[in-house]
């Protein structure tokens, strides 16, 4: 029995003794002292949502809170509190708590105008991105960049966690086929976090003057720990199994293959009127999803919230399957799909009847090169 006992005391103190080795995970917005004094006397512009929060506070209200002037704030897509549909145009507004003018970069520009920057000395970014390349933060991340560099602004980028940080997957974007949802030439799955994102848009020339960047780095943070976001990125990523199969599921929004928008599980499940299974789902107009795909219609699937895998790549069995079982196959793509794939070659592929293997062979020597070009700016 005293062996047993020493040995689960054994066990405790080396578990005691790994946690306070690694040491809590610190987000860039949560070290304060860290980046303050980069912001003294200087008039501030946050570049955020939702997800800007220091543990129960809002990015924002902490900076007022410890006497930062803040001067306006950027929203991106799905708007500052995030609850705006994706593809919705936003408008600009004010903020009822603090009364701060609220810029959308997701209405009438994409862009901070030179006008909108007037009087600001630094762009402060802070917004949890989900690592895909057709999730549109890091889009609006490289236009906060280029509209600061034409200006001479600088841009502070507060790291968060990448929830798909642990993989690199998918084809890389090809010229011709850059979009708001491809803006840059990487993979679908990039594996970095923003602030190092940014850091790659800097030093691989992607806007044409370098910007005055700092980031802010996480402490304790390892791209393999799982990561659990607390506040929902967006509408219909409502929890970790959502942003875990978002890099996958989201090539299904560029088909006639619903990902369960308008449903209580966005991206957890898929279905279309016309596939076979004892699964369904009907998906219904609501907030975030006003005009869902096939509302009002019975959907016929796949369940994927109770699977115990984790996905480390791009699954792309769900998307085939779909395609063979589609009776008016010419029409199971749309423009969209080869946006969302970042080249037209992915459709080509599945139409010719490749498989999983072939595809992805495909994509090995784009990968390698970008694998050796991403290792110049990871942070941890």
């Amino acid at each position: 029995m005293a062996k047993i006992t020493q040995f689960f005391l054994l066990i405790f103190y080396l578990l005691l003794f790994s946690c306070q080795k690694e040491g809590k995970l610190k987000f860039g917005a949560e070290r304060t002292k860290a980046y303050l004094s980069l912001l003294d006397g200087k008039s501030i512009a946050v570049v955020g949502n939702q997800t800007s929060m220091i543990a129960n506070t809002h990015l924002v209200d902490s900076l007022i809170h410890l006497g930062v002037d803040i001067a306006k704030v950027f929203s991106p897509e799905h708007g500052f509190r995030g609850k705006a549909d994706a593809g919705a145009k936003i408008d600009d507004g004010i903020d009822r708590k603090t009364g701060l003018h609220i810029v959308s970069l997701y209405g009438k520009n994409k862009k901070p105008t030179k006008e909108q920057l007037v009087g600001i000395d630094i762009l402060l970014f802070d917004i949890q991105d989900v690592g895909a390349r057709f999730y549109t933060y890091i889009s609006t991340l490289h236009y906060v960049m280029q509209t600061a560099a034409e200006n001479k602004i600088k841009v502070i980028v507060l790291d968060r966690p990448n929830p798909n940080g642990h993989y690199v997957d998918g084809p890389i974007r090809e010229k011709g086929f850059e979009s708001f949802v491809g803006i840059h030439a990487i993979p679908i799955v990039h594996g970095m976090t923003i602030g190092e994102y940014s850091q790659m848009i800097n030093g691989e020339d992607w806007i044409a003057t370098k910007c005055d960047l700092t980031v802010i780095k996480m402490e304790n943070y390892s791209r393999e720990m799982h990561y659990d976001l607390p506040i929902k990125p967006s509408p219909n990523l409502p929890n970790s199994r959502s942003v875990n199969l978002y890099p996958s599921l989201c090539l299904f929004e560029g088909t006639t293959v619903s990902v369960g928008r308008g449903t209580d599980y966005p991206f957890q499940h898929f279905g279309a009127p016309y596939l076979e299974s004892n699964y369904s789902f009907t998906p219904k107009s609501g907030e975030g999803s006003k005009y869902p795909k096939h509302e009002n219609l019975v959907c016929y699937g796949t369940d994927l919230r109770f699977k115990e895998d984790y996905l480390m790549a791009i699954n792309l069995n769900w998307l085939i399957a779909a395609y063979k079982q589609c009776p008016n196959q010419d029409k199971f793509f749309n423009k969209f799909f080869d946006k969302l794939s970042g080249t037209d070659q992915l459709r080509k592929q599945i139409i010719a009847g490749k498989s999983v293997t072939e595809i992805k062979a495909s994509w090995k020597k784009d990968l390698d090169e970008f694998m050796e070009i991403r290792e110049q700016y990871l942070l941890y």
